[in-house]
């Protein structure tokens, strides 16, 4: 059978001809269709919120950019995006989850449809701010990432607020050297403090919570000499933060928590040493740039500067700890140059605003003439080498070199301790294991200790900040 024949006016066709031209044009129009639902609709896979006393970072990720618009609000004090083409799902809706009280900038998150085709975040702060609000690209395991970091209007620097706070006159031992009783009579620089005239940080807490009271003097690890100088400053660096978790080990611990734990004891440590003071550059689960963990260090003209990590390789029998110093010219191995170039890309993981200009960038990652510098680095590489050979296997029986960025301090001999490698199974259950976490900060506290016997800082020349 033809079928039915359809007549209306001129028009006559057969049903089943009809038919066939609507399935026709259903099909042409229905990918158009779809293409404009997608794009209408973005979907916010996730939502993370990293507060910190240096900032807050707010992220929202997805498989498309998300385009967006800022603009704050005064009296109170507001914060409104406006993000286009956004499904309003769970993670957006459970944001206001993940505000906390202890946020130092932002008090409360509301979030709900604008108007159509547009969903709008209304931040309530608690004092002005500066916002950035950034698109990152999909690197590693992350898509498109909008990026809300909230930086205070007057910017926080807990790590001079270490040197600046009003110090309380104490007593000095009787063991104090002289030149220490005669530079107390008259005003002290920061760098000229002893032990007992600065504040000291409490152990276990945040950068900014003063400790007034002298601290405890522990004993020195067997046949090292007991310092007695100015207060000498150490800088340690836990590795990795925040948006960027460093390796990850295979039953789960992430490298950014265990060097965050090793830092905490070796500070601890330096405290407890006399005439020694450690600053921790990261005190927190959030992300410091590379640089900007350099410029840290700088600000409290930090002695020396430790970078602490876990390594981590594609075969899980790879083991020991490794020492490393800069290199001007090349990596020592390929091993190394691999090394730096994975940990030189934690700026892409953790997320770097581009388009701000780094005041510090210009002029401290220069080819700056450094080459006594990276002779301190390499001798104090040595010693803390020596004395991790002491607890565990070395990887290699020597320091290696390569151009690790976060080592680029033109006047801080820096170095850069891969703890062990997170990526063997017996090394990672090590590495969690806060005996063992102990262990590696008396080592790295022992190398420290024999540096400066044989390298005294006492009249070391520094940069003057004003120069950068």
């Amino acid at each position: 059978m033809a079928g039915f024949i359809i007549r209306g006016g001129l028009f006559a066709m057969p049903v089943r001809a009809v038919v066939r031209l609507v399935t026709l044009l259903a099909l042409c129009w229905l990918p158009l269709f779809w293409a404009s639902g997608a794009h209408a609709a973005i979907a916010v896979g996730s939502a993370r919120v990293w507060p910190a006393q240096d900032y807050t970072r707010l992220t929202l990720e997805s498989k498309q950019a998300i385009s967006h618009n800022m603009f704050t609000v005064n009296n109170p004090e507001r914060l409104v995006i406006d993000l286009e083409d956004v499904e309003l799902g769970s993670a957006l809706s459970e944001l206001t989850k993940l505000i906390g009280n202890d946020d130092p900038y932002i008090k409360s998150v509301r979030v709900g449809r604008f108007k159509p085709g547009v969903v709008r975040l209304v931040l309530d702060l608690k004092s002005e701010v500066k916002p950035q609000l950034f698109v990152l690209k999909p690197v590693g395991e992350y898509g498109y990432r909008l990026v809300l970091d909230v930086y205070p209007a007057q910017p926080l620097d807990p790590l001079m607020a270490l040197l600046e706070k009003p110090r309380t006159p104490i007593p000095e031992a009787a063991s104090a050297p002289a030149a220490t009783m005669q530079a107390a009579e008259e005003p002290p620089t920061a760098k000229e403090l002893s032990t007992e005239e600065r504040p000291k940080l409490a152990q276990g807490t945040s950068i900014g919570k003063i400790d007034t009271q002298p601290p405890s003097a522990a004993p020195p690890p067997k046949n090292i000499p007991e310092l007695r100088a100015r207060t000498l400053i150490v800088a340690i660096d836990a590795g990795h933060g925040g948006e960027d978790p460093g390796a990850r080990g295979k039953h789960g611990s992430y490298e950014k928590n265990i060097t965050l734990a090793i830092a905490r004891k070796v500070k601890a440590l330096v405290d407890d040493a006399p005439n020694m003071r450690g600053v921790l550059i990261r005190d927190g689960d959030y992300f410091i740039p590379l640089i900007g963990r350099v410029a840290k260090a700088r600000k409290v003209n930090a002695d020396l500067f430790i970078s602490i990590h876990a390594d981590a390789f594609i075969k899980p029998k790879a083991r020991g700890s490794s020492v490393f110093a800069l290199s001007e010219h090349g990596a020592t191995s390929a091993a190394a140059r691999w090394l730096a170039k994975k940990e030189n890309e934690a700026d892409l993981i953790g997320g770097v605003n581009i388009a701000v200009k780094d005041p510090y960038l210009a002029r401290t990652l220069l080819d700056l003439s450094q080459t006594a510098t990276i002779n301190d680095s390499m001798k104090l590489a040595k010693h803390v080498l020596n004395e991790l050979g002491g607890i565990n296997d070395l990887h290699r029986g020597q320091v290696e070199q390569a151009g690790f960025a976060v080592l680029k301090s033109p006047d801080i001999p820096s170095i850069l301790v891969e703890t062990a490698f997170i990526s063997n199974p017996d090394e990672e259950r090590r590495l969690n294991d806060e005996d063992y976490q102990e262990k590696l900060a008396n080592a790295i506290l022992g190398g420290v200790k024999r540096y400066f016997a044989q390298n005294p800082a006492l009249s070391k020349p520094k940069f003057a900040q004003a120069e950068f």
